[in-house]
């Protein structure tokens, strides 16, 4: 469904106003994720609407306003405090509009019966995005030339390496939305796309034209371009040590647009100042990153503070998918993207 469509279907949607909405967003959150018409179609959910502006909004004083106005849905986003241990006698649905909601609720209040709905696949798309920019400035050396051509006047000579990624060999960490978004957008460049994941099955490599490879190091060892793209839990962290860096081949490119801590960054930054591989990364193990951090000035190493995710422009996609789910709600019908206590667990 297009955004266009999302607009036009919540026009005569919703059967029934939810009894109470309270919006705990910036204003800024309300400028990305509702722009335009998005704003009055949300207002319109509710009879008894309230925005609530979380900007440098303090835990305490937010389960004070939570208790004040007991709505029956809360739409939360970054800035929105942790929930109290205790929720208001007529919360019923947390309408989270981005990705991780442990900032936000508990597995408690998950297996109280808390309904809790992300943004699910509305963004996943735009974070393969981020990815493949990172694949092709690592292939490109786009990091090395950019600085070079900026600060020192430099101009390609007879030892300029590039590299193409057409007829490359991709292994993909991870096959969740965000793998599945990257194949549709890397399959034009003929690559061969290898995945090591534990949810690939027969079925999922038939229809993906993928090819599930048996250990995490054969999928390090037997690629050209390897993107991180696994969950951050205890399973996974810093998953990615210094030996499996060094199966990487060289010139080859490893992008992480998942979550710094599922990579050894000390490790990463002994490997990285070797040379001898790309590295395109988005996301750290301490976010800020320092800014005397020894990855900054590293030739071989596009950087990007956590900007993978939803640009500006596209961040209204989460909010009409934000939408259909209060809809759904009002109208008793199943939520999108609906946390479990199983996938709450798994989630980063």
């Amino acid at each position: 469904m297009t955004f266009s469509d999302s607009i036009n279907a919540l026009d005569s949607a919703c059967a029934r106003k939810i009894e109470s909405v309270l919006a705990v967003l910036t204003p800024g959150e309300v400028r990305d994720f509702f722009p335009d018409l998005l704003w009055e179609q949300l207002k319109q959910l509710s009879g008894d609407f309230r925005w609530v502006n979380s900007q440098d909004m303090s835990e305490e004083a937010f389960h004070r306003e939570l208790a004040l106005i007991n709505p029956e849905v809360l739409i939360a986003c970054w800035k929105t405090p942790l929930l109290p241990a205790v929720l208001p006698k007529r919360l019923r649905y947390v309408c989270h509009l981005t990705g991780s909601v442990k900032h936000i609720v508990s597995r408690h209040h998950i297996e109280q019966g808390l309904r809790v709905t992300n943004w699910g696949g509305s963004i996943s798309r735009v974070v393969a995005e981020g990815a493949l920019l990172h694949i092709l400035c690592c292939l490109r050396r786009v990091p090395a030339w950019c600085l070079a051509m900026h600060k020192e006047g430099a101009w390609k000579n007879g030892d300029t390496e590039t590299a193409s990624l057409f007829d490359r060999k991709v292994g993909l960490h991870g096959f969740g939305l965000v793998a599945r978004e990257l194949v549709k957008l890397i399959r034009p460049f003929g690559v061969e796309i290898n995945v090591f994941a534990p949810d690939v099955t027969p079925a999922i490599e038939r229809d993906w034209g993928v090819r599930n490879t048996a250990t995490l190091d054969g999928l390090f060892a037997e690629n050209d371009v390897i993107v991180e793209l696994a969950p951050f839990i205890p399973e996974t962290t810093r998953i990615i040590d210094e030996r499996r860096l060094r199966l990487l081949r060289p010139g080859s490119v490893f992008v992480n647009v998942a979550r710094g801590g599922v990579v050894d960054e000390t490790a990463l930054v002994r490997v990285a100042r070797e040379g001898r591989v790309q590295f395109g990364l988005d996301v750290f193990e301490v976010e800020p990153l320092a800014s005397d951090h020894p990855l900054r000035g590293l030739l071989n190493v596009s950087l990007t503070p956590h900007l993978a995710g939803p640009t500006n422009d596209r961040r209204r996609d989460a909010g009409a998918w934000a939408l259909r789910n209060l809809s759904a709600y009002a109208n008793g019908q199943p939520l999108s993207a609906l946390m479990t206590p199983h996938n709450y667990d798994q989630k980063t």
